[in-house]
């Protein structure tokens, strides 16, 4: 059985972040179920802002309102809730990453990587499903998405639509829908992934670094105690000062129309920016015409990207011949292929990213629209290629630097003359202390 300690490298925190930011989603969800009705009948908006009283709008819209004006503490508990919302992908990206890079998905912790991937789809699948609830004008954009991804499927995406929205596009069964989604199935499911993470470290106990300290379960706890007390009290802060998601600012939704300059959440925006750059192709099978400009970049790219993401640790695992047990950490430098592989991943992400705004960049840059879109066609093949190459001859610099130094030294900065008058630098020994060797 394998001593289950932890390590005291700064990294590991990502994971604690992740969890903690899900246990405040939890509690603050909890608060907003009792005021919230996912109802799409309509109503005449009589409460406190001026600016929209006497506007006929949705009950779900008005509940909305209602927590963030007239329910005490009801604006904070829902800014709380959408920071948290925000910052769980962040964290659970974040720790993808470290894992990625460092070799934390090697066996015996196959299951923990797909756990991790799980869990991220899970937290894109919990904030969509939670955007879309407020059915204000930013929400119905997602739902316009939401409905062209389904209806672009080849045979199936009619039906899909259906099961989704009902008879009619939007519909009034659609909000109805996610909110059960968002407050049952996919909670339970992050929890039950949590929980069987835990058991997973458990069981393998915690990878580390080479050089790093176990701190041993009780300093554990203590930190972890340390590190939900700091997420509260960072989001609690984020939602007191910083105003998201102003929903009475978007106003009520309507059908054929969208917020100037609108865009998903970050964690979305990838999607919203392949769809903007894709070429509009579209083909015909059998009399019934295929639209690649939404299958593409909206279920194609991304399904093969998460799939890859999933079995990555198998696909490393078929090329290197790697079988071994792993408990200790690698240096991404010392993985070249693998860092830059990684690299590639982030700019490939990074481009589409970017790309979702590619009409704010226009104008206010002045550049041309169409300039812009076809930079990001370009950039979105050729940055991945390029950041694999750079990153990956970097990785190779630095390894080859450490190699050459382990043979003659390094550099102390000390120049001397020699009995012949010479000048030369002393090169002193890798394992002397720096500080020693200048003096």
């Amino acid at each position: 059985m394998i001593r289950r300690t932890e390590s005291d490298h700064w990294s590991f925190l990502f994971a604690q972040i992740a969890v903690h930011s899900f246990i405040v989603l939890l509690v603050t969800g909890a608060f907003l179920t009792f005021f919230y009705e996912p109802d799409l009948s309509r109503t005449t908006y009589d409460g406190p802002y001026g600016s929209l009283r006497g506007v006929e709008v949705s009950r779900a819209y008005d509940s909305t309102l209602e927590i963030g004006f007239e329910v005490r503490g009801g604006m904070l508990m829902r800014q709380i809730h959408h920071w948290a919302a925000l910052i769980f992908p962040a964290a659970i990206c974040c720790q993808l990453l470290r894992m990625f890079f460092t070799g934390a998905f090697r066996r015996p912790r196959h299951l923990n990587w797909l756990v991790w991937v799980g869990l991220l789809i899970l937290a894109l699948a919990a904030g969509v499903t939670g955007t879309v609830l407020p059915d204000d004008m930013l929400s119905g954009g997602s739902l316009g998405l939401i409905q062209g991804v389904t209806q672009s499927i080849p045979v199936i995406g009619t039906g899909v639509a259906y099961l989704l929205f009902g008879s009619d596009i939007p519909g009034d069964d659609i909000i109805p829908r996610m909110y059960w989604a968002h407050l049952l199935p996919i909670p339970v499911a992050i929890a039950g992934l949590c929980l069987l993470r835990r058991r997973l470290v458990g069981r393998f106990g915690h990878t580390r670094f080479q050089d790093s300290r176990p701190a041993g379960r009780r300093l554990g706890r203590l930190r972890s105690a340390a590190i939900l007390l700091y997420v509260c009290g960072v989001l609690a802060l984020l939602g007191t000062v910083a105003q998201i998601n102003p929903i009475w600012l978007y106003g009520p939704f309507e059908p054929g129309a969208i917020t100037s300059g609108a865009v998903p959440g970050w964690y979305m925006g990838f999607l919203d920016g392949a769809i903007r750059i894709m070429p509009g192709w579209e083909v015909t099978v059998a009399g019934h015409p295929v639209t690649f400009a939404v299958l593409v970049p909206a279920l194609i790219v991304p399904g093969a990207f998460f799939t890859v993401l999933a079995a990555y640790p198998w696909i490393e695992r078929r090329f290197t011949g790697d079988h071994r047990l792993h408990h200790l950490l690698d240096r991404p430098r010392d993985h070249a292929v693998r860092t830059g592989l990684g690299a590639a991943g982030i700019a490939f992400y990074g481009l589409l990213w970017a790309a979702a705004a590619n009409d704010q960049i226009a104008h206010t840059f002045h550049l041309s629209l169409f300039a812009v879109t076809w930079f990001f066609r370009v950039a979105v093949l050729a940055g991945p290629v390029l950041a694999f190459v750079l990153t990956r001859w970097i990785c190779l610099a630095l390894t080859a630097r450490e190699w050459e130094e382990s043979r003659h030294g390094y550099e102390t900065g000390r120049i001397v003359m020699s009995a012949d008058g010479a000048y030369g630098e002393i090169h002193a020994p890798v394992e002397a202390p720096r500080e020693l060797a200048r003096n």
